[in-house]
């Protein structure tokens, strides 16, 4: 009787891990949504649409780009945060919502640690400060004159209260010791608009957003907030060339899902995800939008997210910056 009840169960926890097992095979068994928490065009749907595609095409899998822009991106990630953890819901978060939100609103309905997994960081992206084409300023060292004469007389534009952009001309301003006035747009679209239009002076962003309009010769780059120059822009200096030296800022992009994802599926995405990422027209086209290829493990994403949260959230609080 003994043997047969081991029997027994020994065919049963067979059965159940064999079960396991091909559910885990037949995964995924319908298309995957990723949210983009921003509106379409703008630096993270381009890198979000890019990585999706290349990781479809690599391996037959249907994936849906979601766009869910509103509230500095926290719209899109607490809707993959209450998702089911079965890997059909993921998001391509961003420093703002995953590393500064957390101190920037004084109510988030997610928290990024507790209620998303990390699955891979995708890429890396300096911003970039732009004039428009016809503007007087030429160079940083023009701009810093002109605020210095009259603080608070040029506007700068960003996507948004307490975006990386934002935060780093904060962070900017104490540096070079002036005083601009920041104008937060929705998005990235309406305040291209406003800077070519001559309704701001400056526009603050990732490169992977501006490069279009830098490119078409609608906008003058005149510094990137990286340590080195954007492979993209070689001939716009950096903010510590142009007189602050140790000045480094920039934004990046990762994949999450909702937390306790399972642990086959993860492997699988941050397998197949850091596979793309290496593919020569996938870095190609990432890095013609100014963008970085990175990937990760989801462990060293993680990680990533917990510091930089430290790291910006002391920014948030020195500036003064809140959103309720």
């Amino acid at each position: 009787m003994q043997f047969t009840r081991r029997a027994a169960l020994g065919l049963a926890l067979a059965a159940a891990f064999t079960s396991g097992s091909a559910l885990a095979q037949a995964w995924p068994a319908k298309p995957i949504k990723l949210i983009v928490p921003f509106p379409a065009g703008g630096g993270t749907d381009i890198i979000g649409r890019e990585v999706a595609q290349k990781v479809a095409t690599a391996t037959g899998w249907t994936i849906v780009i979601d766009n869910k822009p509103g509230s500095g991106g926290n719209l899109g990630v607490d809707a993959a945060a209450k998702s089911p953890a079965d890997g059909y819901t993921l998001v391509l978060g961003q420093t703002s919502n995953l590393a500064i939100n957390p101190t920037l609103y004084s109510k988030l309905p997610y928290d990024p640690i507790k209620d998303l997994t990390p699955v891979s960081l995708v890429a890396s992206a300096p911003l970039v400060i732009v004039v428009a084409a016809d503007s007087p300023y030429k160079t940083l060292a023009d701009v810093v004159a002109a605020s210095r004469a009259k603080p608070l007389s040029l506007n700068y534009a960003t996507s948004g209260n307490g975006t990386v952009a934002h935060l780093a001309t904060e962070l900017f301003q104490r540096t070079a010791n002036v005083q601009l006035t920041h104008v937060p747009y929705k998005g990235a679209a309406q305040g291209a608009t406003d800077l070519i239009g001559g309704q701001v002076q400056l526009y603050v962003s990732s490169v992977p957003t501006l490069i279009g309009h830098i490119k078409n010769g609608k906008m003058r780059a005149i510094a990137v907030t990286s340590a080195k120059r954007a492979d993209d822009l070689p001939q716009v200096p950096t903010i510590a060339e142009s007189g602050y030296k140790g000045f480094e800022a920039v934004t990046w992009f990762g994949i999450a899902g909702p937390a306790k994802l399972p642990a086959d599926v993860l492997a699988r995405l941050n397998t197949e995800i850091n596979k793309a990422l290496k593919a020569p027209d996938l870095l190609k086209k990432l890095s013609d939008q100014g963008a970085d290829v990175e990937g990760s493990t989801p462990e060293q994403f993680g990680k990533l997210i917990r510091d930089d949260m430290v790291r910006w959230g002391k920014v948030v609080k020195e500036s003064g910056a809140k959103v309720d």
